[in-house]
């Protein structure tokens, strides 16, 4: 982490300390967000090979999603550009995360989640994958290389998640970091180019309140202790993959 994003993380620390109760009193595990971000999600030298040092995960409190997740949707949609394919059909568009809602049958209690990628230690969809395009870095983030892809899709009959979608139109105004292409797929990856850089991804600063992110390696991470202290759940955890996404409230 070079000393410029540091100083910037102080300052922004610092800020929002600055705002004193106030703040605090309004949005208070927002400000534990910027602080545990400073010094848990530190940019990566651009040199440096990405290792198993770190996992990165992240905890979901669906108990404290008030609108479901849709905020979170909305900002990994503005961050990576998909959604607004002009000549797809509804069960073709892209989902790179989606909302969806639950409903026990014995007691009708419902809620609703955002599902993503769930990053598993042994992806399903890697395993398929002819190419080598659907990978996973050493640091847990599932991802799919678009140079790579040859638009198989076995990888999203694969995943339990049903959480990567088909490029089926041509594509223009794309992100500069997150390139697309017709005849491929693709998934969350957990804003791998903002977590190279030191910031959070997107989705989680859209619910600062719920969602913790961090290194599931390391036993002192706010995550990892958060998870200690309140538990979090896998999706089809029966399925033996270790999800790198858990969720608090299902």
């Amino acid at each position: 982490m070079n000393q410029n994003r540091v100083d910037e993380y102080r300052r922004n620390f610092m800020t929002a300390l600055g705002g004193v109760a106030a703040v605090a009193a309004v949005a208070p595990s927002f400000v534990l967000q910027t602080a545990h971000a400073a010094g848990e999600v530190a940019a990566k030298p651009a040199d440096q090979a990405v290792t198993d040092a770190k996992r990165w995960g992240m905890l979901i409190d669906v108990t404290k999603l008030t609108d479901g997740g849709a905020a979170m949707v909305a900002a990994c949609k503005k961050e990576h550009g998909w959604g607004d394919e002009a000549h797809s059909d509804a069960t073709q568009k892209a989902h790179w995360a989606r909302v969806v809602k639950v409903t026990d049958k014995l007691t009708q209690n419902s809620f609703s989640l955002p599902v993503m990628c769930q990053h598993c230690e042994n992806p399903p969809c890697v395993d398929v994958c002819p190419t080598g395009a659907s990978m996973k870095r050493a640091d847990g983030i599932v991802q799919v290389n678009k140079h790579t892809c040859i638009g198989c899709r076995y990888c999203m009959m694969a995943c339990p998640y049903k959480a990567r979608s088909f490029v089926h139109e041509h594509l223009v105004d794309q992100k500069a970091h997150s390139p697309r292409g017709i005849g491929t797929v693709e998934s969350c990856n957990m804003c791998v180019h903002r977590v190279d850089n030191g910031q959070l991804p997107a989705c989680v600063e859209a619910a600062p309140d719920a969602v913790t992110f961090g290194d599931l390696n390391d036993p002192n991470s706010t995550l990892s202790q958060t998870l200690k202290a309140i538990g979090g759940k896998q999706i089809r955890a029966d399925l033996g993959l270790n999800t790198g996404v858990r969720y608090h409230g299902i």
